[in-house]
């Protein structure tokens, strides 16, 4: 093997913040890091449909940072056009992966059924990207590993998975090829998190690839955030309206429940139905249990703060619960509103000026989540436009990802001077806003990859 003929091919969350996906290919072996679906803008959406620039059969194996679906979402696309090798991963990044792609297959086939039956779709038939049958096949390729501990994968190539915050089981990757350090950063959690410890860092990095979905952005301290929550939802309840608050299943939502739980069991908030709808959401509730040593919550909070919610499980529930103009709190996907269930629920509430939408998390270009931020007064959600009326809320300290100081802490234990790095899974503002602090801070030069490209490392 010679290192000198490293090829990384940009397949995804280069000059965009989705679709993970960065191919190592050593001239003998070839290795993916993260394999996520593109979100937002259409123009990416339909990237998921194309067959990659890459021979998919040739990929030996998949290493995975975390579960979220813009790192794992196209996995069974993967698999159906011919990957035949291991998926690598954390016991709970696995689990979620389950969790989240099981999921992702239920809706795309209920979309695609409903497109049909009502006829909104330009395709005929509409079908999903993958089905439940892609996904069973999928999963017999998961291959768990420990975190912290340098496993062999080939002749000269070992890897290294480090706890990163974020969601439970997310790390940042470390692959030693023939002695060159190359290190994927995945997401970066908060340096203070009310359910997740502080990341880890790297120390050594020849070739950093470094995330800046919130470069040049700086995040209010979560706790700062506990007293605006309250105040929407007096604000929301007092006026006869019900919050509605879109969260990627895996994390946030289980932190937005533990903050209406302490609300509630403090006497700040009214009591109200507080609505769990995500199957998905259930699912990793019960992983946290699982998972003591990853996250904060002690196991009679997790108990508690679960008695308070129900926990919705059938569609059949969400379509009743959808029409129910009394006021309550709903927590359900899609995180940017790219689907899930949440769109069920804004189908007949939108119009209601009294119902306050709470945005917790990122809002990628092109989503349904960026463009009401930005002021849209129409939402197009399921091949109909429906007027919104509703009040609009955006809080960012509670946003899963460091913001621009803790990416650039996230560095500082690192000993030498890296050969390459390369700033990805951001927008061009936050991406050049990350660049230019890279600069500034530490003397380092960096690159912002194109979709596509492909770079030698020598």
């Amino acid at each position: 093997m010679n290192n000198n003929k490293i090829n990384i091919h940009f397949l995804g969350a280069a000059g965009t913040v989705t679709g993970s996906k960065y191919l190592v290919d050593t001239g003998d072996k070839k290795v993916l890091i993260d394999c996520g679906l593109f979100q937002g803008l259409k123009d990416l959406r339909l990237k998921n449909w194309e067959y990659p620039p890459v021979k998919v059969s040739e990929i030996d194996m998949v290493l995975l940072t975390h579960g979220h679906m813009d790192h794992t979402g196209y996995l069974p696309r993967l698999v159906k056009l011919g990957f035949k090798g291991p998926i690598y991963g954390t016991n709970p990044t696995l689990d979620i992966a389950k969790i989240i792609l099981n999921d992702s297959a239920k809706i795309q086939e209920q979309e695609a059924e409903r497109a049909n039956k009502e006829g909104y779709s330009k395709h005929s038939p509409a079908e999903p990207l993958y089905d439940l049958k892609d996904v069973e096949n999928t999963i017999p390729h998961f291959k768990a590993i420990p975190q912290s501990q340098w496993i062999p994968l080939f002749e000269g190539i070992k890897a290294r998975f480090q706890y990163n915050g974020h969601i439970l089981g997310a790390t940042f990757i470390e692959l030693d090829v023939n002695g060159k350090r190359f290190v994927f950063s995945g997401d970066i959690g908060r340096t203070n998190d009310l359910l997740l410890y502080p990341p880890l860092k790297p120390k050594k990095a020849d070739v950093l690839f470094i995330e800046s979905t919130y470069g040049g952005r700086f995040h209010p301290d979560e706790v700062e955030a506990i007293p605006q929550i309250e105040k929407l939802v007096n604000d929301t309840i007092n006026r006869g309206g019900s919050l509605f608050i879109p969260s990627f299943s895996v994390e946030r939502a289980q932190l937005m429940m533990l903050i209406f739980w302490r609300l509630l069991k403090e006497n700040k908030i009214p009591k109200v139905p507080m609505i769990m709808d995500s199957p998905m959401g259930a699912n990793v509730l019960e992983l946290f249990h699982r998972t003591r040593d990853w996250h904060k919550l002690k196991e009679i909070e997790c108990d508690e703060m679960c008695s308070y919610f129900t926990v919705v499980s059938s569609y059949r529930e969400t379509m009743e619960l959808r029409t129910d103009n009394k006021s309550k709190i709903v927590i359900a996907g899609s995180g940017m509103l790219t689907g899930g269930r949440m769109l069920n629920y804004l189908e007949t509430q939108a119009q209601n000026p009294n119902n306050t939408l709470l945005f917790i998390g990122y809002q990628a270009e092109g989503t349904r989540g960026r463009k009401l931020l930005e002021g849209n007064r129409e939402l197009k959600v399921y091949g109909k436009t429906v007027p919104f009326h509703m009040e609009v809320a955006e809080i960012e300290g509670l946003s899963a990802h460091a913001d621009h100081t803790e990416l650039m802490d996230w560095m500082n234990k690192i000993k030498n001077k890296p050969e390459r790095i390369f700033i990805v899974h951001g927008e061009k503002e936050g991406a050049e806003a990350l660049q230019k602090g890279i600069k500034e801070t530490y003397d380092w030069d960096s690159e912002i990859p194109q979709l596509y490209s492909i770079e030698k490392i020598g």
